[in-house]
Formats: structure tokens, sequence, C-alpha cells
């Protein structure tokens, strides 16, 4: 004869559940659970809870509804696929407990995966967790717990390991930068990249927006840009990163000079975009990676230790930018304040900024300064 306990309750919509147990022990720790979760009205029985693979679905069906881009979705199944389904797609929400997700942060951990992929994939399960909870499938977000809990612990983690970005290491120098100006006037092989090399070079813009970059937007006369909108991986032509990504640039007189000479030449696209491809519509990033900026790093003798481009995408450009905005005038650099910086590079935030460039701001108790007051002390 076989013996099972059984815990009857009524959860805090006044249905009634049943659940069995081969051990009583198993059976009192569900009973206490579930007692305190319906007290609180976050109780949801494993029959009215969707698998995670299920609730994963609805929330890519969601995001697609919303509008979000073709590359941000293709992106989300990947990872949904590839990483959280394997491992918790079977768990109905209703068993999805802190401990889990934290077990499911380790296994990915373990399996090798960065810690930058690891919270990207926690905040990833956080969001579908979230879209159940919005559809009465679950009534808490263990995830959101979780990462409430940690606020700011992983953020101070990741500036730990991975450090500031440097001058010559993440960030072109101005040696550096000089160099490629001259190799992109020298060499064939780069020359149709080099007006969109050089406005990288001189606004700053992200990649996809001087992929998305129309003449319309340009201002050669006043020497500005435009910044509206930017180009997908797809090639497709939406709005900005952010709303803070709307801006405006100024130009400089040489970059002025080169769309001159360049809207001359340019291809005639129904688009109208500064820097299309041979037909006139978006051009990949990876062309423009391959076949301009590590030609022209090459050439400039920009290379790593094997011989090969040292800076490998186009962001490192966006980083010089940065850089010559915030250096000094006496150092070549533009002097520009915290503020101005944050509104040239389309930040959402100036704490963005501030967290990403701050320490290469000049201090002011740099060389004669410092050693002004040393006089002054010891006179």
């Amino acid at each position: 004869m076989r013996e099972a306990w059984v815990v009857d309750y009524v959860d805090q919509h006044g249905d009634r559940h049943l659940k069995t147990f081969t051990k009583k022990r198993d059976a009192d720790a569900h009973h206490a659970i579930v007692g305190v979760a319906v007290r609180a009205g976050t109780h949801t029985a494993d029959s009215k809870s969707l698998t995670i693979g299920k609730a994963a679905e609805l929330w890519l069906a969601s995001c697609e509804a919303a509008g979000l881009e073709r590359a941000t979705i293709a992106a989300y199944r990947q990872h949904i696929a590839l990483r959280i389904v394997p491992v918790l797609g079977a768990l109905r929400l209703s068993q999805l407990t802190v401990p889990l997700v934290r077990g499911f942060e380790d296994r990915l951990a373990a399996d090798g995966y960065s810690p930058v992929m690891v919270r990207k994939c926690r905040r990833l399960l956080g969001s579908l967790v979230g879209d159940a909870q919005e559809r009465g499938l679950v009534a808490q977000n263990v995830v959101r717990s979780l990462r409430t809990s940690r606020r700011g612990k992983d953020a101070r983690i990741e500036r730990r390991r991975n450090g500031k970005l440097k001058i010559g290491v993440d960030i072109p120098s101005p040696d550096e930068i000089r160099a490629i100006i001259a190799a992109l006037v020298a060499i064939d092989e780069a020359a149709r990249f080099r007006p969109l090399l050089l406005t990288a070079i001189f606004t700053g813009l992200r990649a996809s927006e001087l992929r998305g970059l129309k003449w319309a937007d340009i201002d050669l006369k006043r020497g500005e840009v435009h910044v509206r909108q930017r180009a997908d991986r797809y090639g497709k032509i939406g709005r900005t990163k952010s709303e803070a990504g709307e801006r405006t640039v100024p130009l400089p007189p040489m970059v002025v000079s080169v769309l001159r000479e360049h809207r001359l030449a340019c291809p005639n696209g129904t688009l109208g975009l500064v820097f299309p491809n041979s037909k006139g519509s978006v051009d990949h990033r990876n062309t423009i990676v391959e076949r301009g900026l590590h030609p022209a790093q090459v050439a400039a003798g920009v290379v790593d230790q094997h011989g090969r481009a040292k800076y490998k995408g186009l962001h490192a450009l966006r980083h010089f930018y940065a850089s010559w905005s915030i250096n000094r005038r006496v150092d070549g650099g533009l002097e520009l304040p915290l503020k101005v910086v944050q509104a040239r590079l389309g930040h959402a935030s100036i704490q963005m900024t501030a967290d990403t460039y701050g320490h290469l701001f000049p201090r002011g108790d740099d060389g004669a300064e410092l050693a002004a007051a040393e006089q002054a002390l010891l006179a």
C-alpha cells in the first residue's frame, strides 16, 4: 500500500487546488510557501501557468507587434533558442524561483559565456516573465526581484573587469588618426570609403547612423549634419537608437570640402543616401570595415602584433571623436564641456558619457597648475 500526502488549498481568487507529494516534508514545505503567496496575492497554480518556452513565444509576438527592429527580434530569438529554452524552456512560470534563476546564470557562466552575455540572457528572461505577468499568467517576476537586489553591483563588477578605455588600445591616438587620414588619401583601395571614414572621425556618428545618413540631412553651407535616422543590419532605415540620438553635429571645413566632392560622384539612388553602395542602397557594415577601415589602417601602419588592422570596428572612430572633443585646445582638442560631449555623441544620459569617457577629462591639478601651487605653498 502506497502513502501520499495531499496539499488542498484555495488561492486568492477562490479557486481550489490539489497537489500530491510522496513525502510529508515536501508537502509541508509547499503548504507553507503557498500560504504565504496566497496571503500576498502572488500565487499562481501550476495548472494555470505556461512553460517558459511558451511564454517566450508570446513575448516575441508582442515584440513584433510593437514594431521592434528586425535585427533586435532576431537577436532575441537567438538568445532564447540557444541559451534560455535548452535550460529552462520546459519549466512552468510558477515554478521559477530566485535560486533557479541564479542556477541558470551559473550554468551559462560554466558553459563559457561572458558576464555580458549572462546578464543579457537574464534580462531577456526577466522581460518575458514580465510580459507573462502582465497577461496574468504568473503573479510575480522573480527575475526582477533578483536584479533589484543586485542593483549597481553588476555595473561595478563589469567596470572593474573591463577597465577604462585607453588611448592606443581602445581609442586611436591623434598620431594614428593622422596616419589613417593620410592613408585614405594615398591608397586607392579605401578611396571609396574616404568620405565616410572622415565623417566618422570628425563627427562621432554611429555606424548605423552613417549608413542611414541622407543628403537632405546635411547642410554643407552651414557645415552641419542632422542625425535623424539610422539603418539596421538588414538595411532598413528607421528612427535613431534613442530620442537623444536625434542631434546636430558641426562639420569641420575639411569634411565639408570632401563631402562637396563626394556628392558629385555619389550614386543617385532612390533613398538619397550619403554613403550608399554601388547600387545606391544601404551599404553593409562589414563591407565598410573590411574594404575601407582595415586597409587604411594597414597602409598607415596602425596594426597589431600580427600585422592586421589594430582597431576592428568603426566604433573606435567614435571613441576617438569623444576623446578629441574632451582634449584641451593646447593638445589639439576641442575642450568641450561634458554636457556638450553628451549631446554630440547622442547619449541618452550624461551619466553614460561620464562613465565611459569621464577619465579622459583633464584634471585641474595637472602640469603647470600643480607646479605653481607647489611653489606658492613652499614660498
